[in-house]
């Protein structure tokens, strides 16, 4: 078909043919063949060091005669992420790209002695308690803060300037800890002390962040991307097209269906958009869609995708660590969200199609499902596998190891579409990459995490927030949602959870609310940022790709997205939205959700299902308000701390949603005498 539509992908769905390589490479060095085998030798090392770990294989006790601990393996880790980063990523934005400069050289090679001298003395930091300062020798002090200073840097060029200035302040507060008002202070440090408790201790740099990178992500950033290089992103676009390219407005429900399970392998909304937003915006476009609304549409799609079960984002992962609890019950409780905030945005779509008669594709220029499956069917059965490992084996962290090894055998068996030695290369480059950026932008929250810790100031920041919301509960929703969206306008999903996860949830928690609601309405905050003006990244870059100007376009997917600013206080409101509670209030939660989200779109949109539009007149416009709030009325859940039941919900709704539901018969009658 063409250029509209996945024309490559149906004959060739290996997904570089739609620019993975430019688009995940770009942010990286292309530094020559010599460091390029660093990198890649350095992501097998790495790998390596995973597996024997998460297997427990015991290499090192065959080789050695001594055991790898949880401390050595992880400043293994964090030494080989920290020195690809010094040779993948440029410290400014004039800095070479094509080699690598000298004084990355020098930062690099300083990475692997400290590294060494860490993984050394293992043992002795372990049980000698290095982490009081009276405890370390010397020569550990100076590493412990020559490391520190690496870790900022490589947290800068990982995460940026907000994530370096965040850390930084936060990091060091220790040495001024006594210095500030009463209300704030905390136990001060010296220098060397601060120094040792960060590089040292199990709270600060080896802490939550880096445990569960070391022990969870790893294995899943590896599988996700093995999905990608083996074409899995493209068989997914296709397989979109397939069942919904011809339906009315078919592009964009294209986009919502295949930007949702492409975010669920990525967790990036702006790759996401970058990706799947190249196929589906110009297709969008061609069936008449507005290009801010095309845009718009492709990156509320993208960034639900951070969201969406089984694999999410590595920051369901971090959750599962800071609450304790297994991976499976974190993507457990985002299923309900997930799945309304994408039925809001199929809806709304639908409505729009509805209101602007827009077609889809020809069927004769789409691939056929059949055909799709029998290219791909090794896909659906990787991701078939995992869960099955996930939910049924509870091997949470030796799962995707296992799908990732079946999906590259299988997909090499298949002739057609077996990937060659070169793509073999961009993957393990790409997924070195990514493991080195990321471990670099949570080792340096970790430090925050640290400080925090070191100073006592988690407990003291908690009672001043619950102290400032006095007896309202949702005052302090509404603080901690303004805060997090203000973060995550600065940094990635992953470091403003963090932060948050430290500062604001343990607050929210003491007042009541159910750890995970918690912790899940601080991650979907966070990622809000992305659709929202002023910076709105995904949005913006979704507006790169449809040539139009990206502030119209933030404006439109907040619009859009309007479901998902409400959907978190849903479910903290009652967390049987997640799955917490008896079956029965389950169901009447997800029932009553369900129908007030359809409400609630076709008020957004100005168009009853089974009804018709309710046009943009002064009585429209009051029908359309009425649908919103009755269904906004409905969707909240009865139960729990809004303090009425069900069925005082259910009145209420029906009573605000009847005139809603009254004007758009009266404007379809309308309408149909003016025509007859």
């Amino acid at each position: 078909m063409s250029a509209a539509g996945p024309s490559a992908g149906a004959d060739n769905p290996r997904y570089e043919s739609s620019g993975i390589d430019d688009i995940e490479v770009q942010r990286y060095r292309k530094p020559g063949d010599f460091w390029m085998a660093v990198v890649f030798g350095f992501t097998v090392i790495a790998l390596a060091l995973a597996i024997n770990q998460i297997f427990r294989l015991g290499f090192f006790q065959w080789t050695t005669g001594s055991v790898l601990i949880s401390q050595q393996y992880i400043y293994l880790i964090l030494g080989t992420m920290l020195s690809m980063v010094f040779i993948l990523m440029p410290p400014y934005k004039g800095s070479p790209m094509d080699r690598v400069p000298l004084y990355d050289i020098v930062l690099f090679l300083i990475v692997l002695v400290l590294t060494g001298y860490f993984t050394y003395f293992g043992l002795e930091i372990s049980m000698e308690a290095w982490e009081y300062d009276l405890n370390a020798p010397e020569h550990a002090k100076v590493a412990a803060l020559a490391y520190w200073i690496l870790i900022l840097e490589a947290g800068r060029r990982a995460g940026g300037w907000p994530v370096f200035a965040v850390c930084a302040v936060i990091s060091t507060f220790p040495l001024y800890a006594d210095q500030v008002p009463d209300q704030i202070a905390g136990v001060p440090s010296t220098l060397f002390e601060a120094a040792s408790y960060h590089i040292y201790s199990s709270e600060s740099v080896l802490g939550i962040p880096m445990q569960a990178f070391a022990l969870l992500v790893f294995g899943f950033l590896l599988f996700g991307n093995a999905l990608v290089y083996t074409g899995g992103g493209q068989f997914f676009i296709n397989l979109a097209f397939a069942l919904l390219g011809h339906v009315r407005g078919g592009p964009a429900k294209v986009a919502i269906f295949s930007s949702g399970l492409f975010g669920s392998m990525s967790g990036g909304p702006i790759t996401n958009v970058l990706t799947t937003g190249a196929l589906t915006i110009p297709a969008m476009k061609r069936i008449g869609i507005r290009s801010k609304t095309a845009a718009a549409i492709e990156a509320c799609a993208s960034t639900g995708g951070t969201m969406m079960p089984p694999i999410m984002g590595a920051t369901a992962f971090v959750m599962a660590d800071f609450l304790q609890v297994s991976y499976v019950e974190v993507a457990l409780a985002a299923v309900v969200p997930s799945l309304l905030y994408y039925l809001g945005l199929y809806m709304q779509i639908d409505a729009y199609a509805a209101q602007n008669n827009l077609q889809g594709l020809p069927k004769e220029e789409l691939p056929s499902v059949w055909q799709v499956m029998k290219d791909g069917w090794y896909y659906i059965f990787a991701f078939a596998l995992l869960v099955f490992l996930l939910v049924v084996w509870w091997r949470e962290a030796q799962a995707p190891f296992y799908a990732t090894a079946v999906l590259l055998v299988v997909n090499q068996i298949n002739k057609k579409y077996r990937m060659s030695w070169e793509t073999f290369k961009t993957y393990l480059f790409s997924t070195g990459a990514l493991l080195a950026e990321l471990g670099g932008l949570l080792a340096a929250v970790g430090l925050v995490v640290g400080a925090l810790q070191a100073t006592g100031m988690t407990g003291s920041i908690t009672n001043i927030l619950v102290n400032l919301a006095g007896d309202t509960p949702i005052l302090l929703l509404l603080m901690g949602a303004a805060t997090s969206f203000i973060l995550g306008m600065g940094m990635t999903v992953t470091a403003a959870y963090i932060f948050l996860a430290i500062i604001l949830a343990p607050a929210l928690i003491k007042v009541g609310m159910e750890p995970i609601a918690v912790h899940m309405f601080v991650l979907y905050w966070g990622m809000l940022s992305f659709i929202t003006p002023p910076v709105a990244l995904a949005a913006f870059a979704a507006a790169s790709v449809a040539k139009c100007k990206p502030m119209e376009t933030g404006v439109e997917a907040m619009r859009i997205g309007t479901v998902i600013y409400f959907i978190p206080f849903f479910f903290v409101f009652n967390p049987a939205l997640l799955f917490i509670g008896t079956p029965m209030e389950v169901v009447v939660v997800i029932i009553t959700a369900l129908i007030g989200i359809l409400l609630v779109s076709a008020g957004l949109q100005g168009y009853l299902l089974g009804v018709g539009g309710l046009g943009s007149s002064a009585l429209g416009i009051l029908g359309r308000i009425f649908l919103v709030v009755g269904g906004l009325t409905l969707a909240a859940p009865g139960g729990g701390m809004l303090g009425f039941s069900h069925w005082t919900m259910l009145a209420a709704a029906v009573i605000i949603t009847a005139p809603g539901v009254l004007i758009a018969y009266a404007m379809r009658g309308r309408k149909a005498a003016v025509a007859g």
